[in-house]
């Protein structure tokens, strides 16, 4: 018997079987085999229309189901993550009165930041644990204004991954977890911030039903059987936004544990059972996937946007054939990268750093002595010493870190990258092959509450390595205050 997870992300569809007794993966596909369009009006603006997303979950399960020779009888559990702060509406009918708006879409920025003006930084940041922001409430607000004949006709909104399951079973629903990801949950009262609502004029029967994230939250109907392949009463048991689901694929639930990615953006991902948000101004604070009314569990979310994609500039620049190539360059350069730094913020506006914009910061070249060797090394170093400044602003908001893991992506396979943060915070780093539709579709076992078998499937099945502090820490030590200084330097100038 098998579990099916998916993954709906704003550039692909990802789908997944996972073998139930052994939590292996049998497969994984995506649709569609080239990236998914978005829509962008005007600048700032990214749409996607959600049946699109469903036409690629239902082409996905046909060809896994196929490609596998899997009965539909023998999907036993559906999970789902999901692109985070999206916005779906929809008419009584439940069809989409507009494109979704989505994650990287900045059309509410000025709504959400007046919100936080107008109630009060204090309260918002004790309540809401965020600015309203640029996320899905504030969304919703701007369509309130802009397209007042749209608003009138909604009957709910929904998440992104609302709108898939929705479309599996037939029934409108989200979690707490959803709802803290949109800025709809009050933390203080454990309910639907009703305060925020009134002030942005939001009708409250908008909101779908709440359902627990591990649980039957719906069952396969008719409709989407004959649509997506699957079978009818197939039971839909988990949901959450990607990057809650990251950290769920890679075992992080409790307190002191830490989730890293390294992709085009970097993310670090703590979890903690305090509501404290000192840095509300440069770390998000969600309900993590096993947050409840009696277990409150938060995920401080630290993005950094200027990371994968500065080494991928200068792969795509270097004249260098791999990532590979560029790893073995760089480890033929000593730590500190004889005096070169970068600062690699050349990917848009910086949360952690209050929101400016430095773009990437190369120094210390000198044309004489230094060559694309010192450049691959100063990046890695560079990008590394980002994740290590997040570390700190997640020290000085009460993280205390007590095990990190990370995906097995570009960066975390570079011993240099890995072994500068592990050496630098102090902590072994360990190393785990896995994705978000596998982790959806083994969350599927936790209605259950299993974790011990939750944990032990994604050991047995994905651990490859873990990176250790270097002995040599003041070297490292001296190369990142170097960094640090220079930073500094850039925001006072900024």
């Amino acid at each position: 018997m098998y579990s099916i997870g998916y993954d709906i992300g704003s550039s692909s569809i990802k789908a997944t079987l996972v073998e139930i007794e052994s939590g292996k993966s049998i497969a994984l596909v995506n649709e569609p085999k080239t990236e998914m369009g978005m829509h962008a009006i005007q600048n700032g603006w990214a749409e996607q229309h959600p049946d699109d997303w469903w036409m690629h979950i239902c082409t996905a399960t046909k060809r896994l189901l196929k490609d596998q020779n899997v009965p539909p009888s023998h999907i036993t559990g559906i999970g789902i993550s999901y692109q985070m702060h999206g916005l779906v509406v929809v008419d009584k009918n439940g069809k989409p009165l507009r494109d979704a708006i989505i994650w990287c879409d900045s059309r509410a920025v000025e709504i959400g930041q007046k919100a936080f003006d107008d109630l009060g930084n204090e309260k918002c940041a004790e309540q809401l644990l965020n600015s309203p922001g640029n996320f899905t409430a504030s969304k919703l607000k701007w369509v309130k204004e802009n397209e007042p004949e749209v608003y009138s006709k909604i009957y709910k909104f929904m998440l992104p991954g609302d709108y898939i399951a929705y479309k599996l079973g037939g029934e409108i629903c989200t979690t707490i977890s959803g709802l803290s990801e949109g800025i709809f949950w009050d933390f203080k009262t454990n309910a639907i911030a009703d305060w925020l609502l009134q002030h942005y004029g939001i009708d409250a029967t908008l909101v779908p039903k709440v359902v627990d994230t591990f649980a039957v939250q719906g069952q396969v109907s008719q409709q989407g059987a004959s649509e997506s392949g699957l079978a009818v009463g197939t039971p839909i048991l988990y949901r959450a936004g990607d990057q809650p689901n990251n950290a769920l694929s890679l075992n992080v639930f409790n307190t002191g544990d830490v989730a890293a990615t390294g992709g085009t953006s970097g993310v670090v991902y703590a979890i903690t059972d305090s509501l404290s948000v000192k840095e509300s101004s440069r770390v998000n604070n969600f309900a993590h996937v096993n947050y409840d009314l009696h277990n409150q569990r938060i995920g401080k979310l630290l993005c950094i946007n200027g990371a994968g994609i500065q080494y991928r500039w200068l792969l795509n620049n270097l004249k260098v054939s791999s990532y590979e190539e560029m790893n073995e360059l760089a480890a033929s350069i000593s730590i500190g990268s004889d005096g070169v730094t970068l600062h690699p913020f050349g990917n848009g506006a910086e949360r952690m750093l209050d929101n400016k914009s430095l773009g990437t910061q190369l120094s210390n070249l000198n044309l004489n002595n230094h060559s694309k060797a010192h450049l691959c090394r100063a990046a890695l170093e560079g990008i590394a010493f980002s994740f290590v400044y997040g570390m700190e602003i997640m020290t000085s908001d009460g993280i205390q870190t007590k095990v990190i893991r990370a995906g097995n992506d570009n960066l975390f396979r570079s011993e240099i990258f890995s072994n500068t943060i592990a050496t630098l915070i102090g902590q072994e780093i360990e190393i785990y092959n896995t994705t978000g539709a596998i982790g959806a579709a083994r969350a599927c076992q936790l209605q259950k509450g299993d974790y011990e078998t939750f944990g032990k499937q994604i050991m047995d099945n994905d651990y490859v390595m873990s990176f250790k502090p270097s002995a040599n820490r003041e070297a490292h030590t001296k190369a990142y205050q170097k960094w640090k200084k220079e930073l500094e330097q850039l925001l006072k100038n900024n």
